[in-house]
């Protein structure tokens, strides 16, 4: 089933969507959010290809993994990242919610970045539960469902500042949708991410150093995770992005997140 957020007269509702864009689907507005309850339908159903898709959740805690990935690892040295190396246990970051926007949404690059403005397609873990202390196999159970994550980097600042708080974190630097997928395993999928339609990098989804639910674990050891939690599973391939272009990441069985790329001054109503 997949379940997205959908703007209706100003308001963000929760939606069921049926079918897809390519086949005339649509979203029927629910009474409630499917991470506390049963929702109910509280509305006709709209063209899914003229919705207003936000993010399909706003995490109350946004957690992020880095380099989870052996060839993203290898990308980051061979560009002078020497601080990158494998992880030897399953470690999360967070990133800031002022930093997402939803499918088909701009990007928009900042007038002060130079250089390497890249995307990396991520699949993203919804938490359904409460857990501590978690078990691998609650840590599965927990799982709500699936959403895609595009996590744009500014390198000049990832490399300048002591922490990522603006390489990562500025407004709309984390498209993430376009909906919810809860009948899928991300880690038998491929992640395929394409500009302007043309395919820039593809990998094997599942071809972590840690899968999520090691990261659950480990981080419910000392962290209470909530309904609507968001994980971040990183990236095994880079694309540099610019203003003009537009760039989907598209993972097999859930769907395909796409955002177009504007620059700073070119923005009229960021979202």
């Amino acid at each position: 089933m997949r379940f997205c957020r959908v703007e209706i007269d100003g308001r963000a509702v929760w939606g069921r969507v049926e079918g897809d864009f390519a086949d005339g689907g649509t979203v029927l507005p629910l009474g409630g959010s499917p991470l506390a309850d049963v929702p109910t339908a509280a509305g006709r159903p709209i063209p899914l290809a003229s919705a207003v898709l936000l993010p399909p959740v706003v995490p109350p805690v946004f957690y992020a993994v880095g380099l989870n990935y052996k060839g993203h690892i290898e990308h980051a040295l061979a560009k002078g990242y020497a601080a990158a190396d494998a992880p030897t246990r399953p470690e999360v970051a967070y990133r800031a919610n002022n930093a997402l926007t939803g499918h088909r949404s701009p990007i928009v690059k900042p007038a002060g970045v130079e250089g390497r403005f890249e995307a990396e397609g991520e699949v993203v873990a919804v938490i359904g539960r409460t857990l501590r202390r978690a078990t691998y196999a609650e840590a599965q159970e927990s799982v709500f469902g699936w959403t895609i994550g595009n996590d744009v980097s500014a390198r000049a600042w990832q490399h300048a500042d002591r922490s990522f708080w603006r390489s990562k974190n500025s407004d709309t630097f984390k498209p993430m949708g376009p909906w919810i997928e809860t009948d899928v395993d991300p880690l038998v999928q491929t992640t395929t991410m394409r500009v302007d339609g043309e395919p820039r990098a593809a990998f094997p989804t599942g071809a972590m150093i840690f899968d999520p639910y090691e990261y659950i674990v480990e981080t419910t050891k000392y962290i209470t995770m909530r309904p609507g939690d968001v994980l971040w599973m990183g990236a095994d391939g880079t694309c540099q992005i610019e203003p003009g272009q537009v760039i989907d990441i598209e993972i097999s069985g859930i769907g395909t997140l796409s955002n177009p790329v504007h620059a700073e001054e070119e923005e009229r109503h960021p979202r």
